[in-house]
């Protein structure tokens, strides 16, 4: 092999090296567990059903931040934001 030749491999192996663990930072771990997170639901963004029974679908919020409409985050993060109040917790789908 000569050093042109020697001298590609050795760029191109420091080019996938270098995207290889910048990649493997760009994304956080997939979450083990979810909160269930009341009062931080946007109008029409809620997960499920409200927990006042009220209605019991996605998406039928009537206004941002009700007590009683909810979205799955993952765990350690509801306590985080404002407004967030922890109401279950369920492990992640594996």
């Amino acid at each position: 092999m000569n050093s042109t030749n020697k001298a590609l491999g050795l760029t191109v192996a420091g080019i996938l090296a270098a995207g290889i663990s910048v990649g493997a930072n760009a994304v956080p771990e997939q979450p083990t567990e979810w909160e269930k997170c009341a009062g931080i639901a946007k109008a029409g963004a809620n997960d499920c059903g409200a927990l006042d029974g009220s209605h019991g679908c996605a998406g039928q919020a009537k206004s941002d931040n009700l007590p009683y409409e909810w979205i799955y985050v993952p765990a350690g993060t509801c306590e985080k934001i404002t407004g967030g109040v922890v109401k279950a917790v369920k492990p992640a789908k594996s």
